[in-house]
């Protein structure tokens, strides 16, 4: 009798269990399930009704409005501080560069351009030009820097007319070839 009773309340539970999840929880589980949702999507619903109403409105009206306060305000005094702030100090680094670039053109630049001016006429100018000018082939430049006319017959740019054996045609050359 044991054991049927054992039977009996075993299968008394699992058919009470069973008829239980069946009929009462999915009736309160689809009645809570679908009353919470239908309220929550109610809720997204309105939010999203004052989102679409008050959002434009917001736009248009509130964020201008702060927008243009703070611009003119804030803004305003921040730029104007920053500016006259970096401005000035932008100022100043350019004006020592031009302190410092005065310097250089008054001091040393004058100094190199005189030395280097001086050696430069000093060595190459005097040496090539006197070198230039000494030599018996250039009688043409000697004769314009000097307005004086060189005389043709002058022996010390002639040969004696003996000294050439096949012409009798004075050299213009003060070194003639050896043949």
């Amino acid at each position: 009798m044991v054991h049927i009773f054992r039977i009996n309340v075993s299968t008394n539970i699992r058919n009470y269990l069973l008829t239980y999840l069946l009929t009462h929880s999915l009736t309160y589980l689809l009645t809570y399930l679908l009353t919470y949702s239908l309220t929550y999507l109610t809720y997204v619903l309105i939010y999203l009704t004052y989102l679409f109403a008050y959002l434009p409105t917001y736009l248009l009206t509130y964020l201008p409005t702060y927008l243009f306060t703070y611009v003119l305000t804030y803004l305003h005094a921040y730029l104007l501080a920053c500016l006259l702030t970096y401005s000035l100090t932008y100022l100043t680094y350019v004006l020592i560069y031009l302190a410092y670039l005065f310097a250089y053109l008054l001091t040393y630049l004058p100094t190199y351009l005189l030395i280097y001016l001086r050696t430069y006429l000093l060595t190459y100018l005097h040496t090539y030009l006197l070198a230039y000018l000494l030599t018996p082939c250039s009688r043409v430049l000697l004769e314009k820097l000097t307005g004086s006319q060189l005389s043709r017959n002058s022996t010390h740019f002639m040969e004696p007319e003996g000294s050439l054996p096949h012409s009798q045609v004075p050299a213009t050359c003060p070194h003639p070839e050896s043949a």
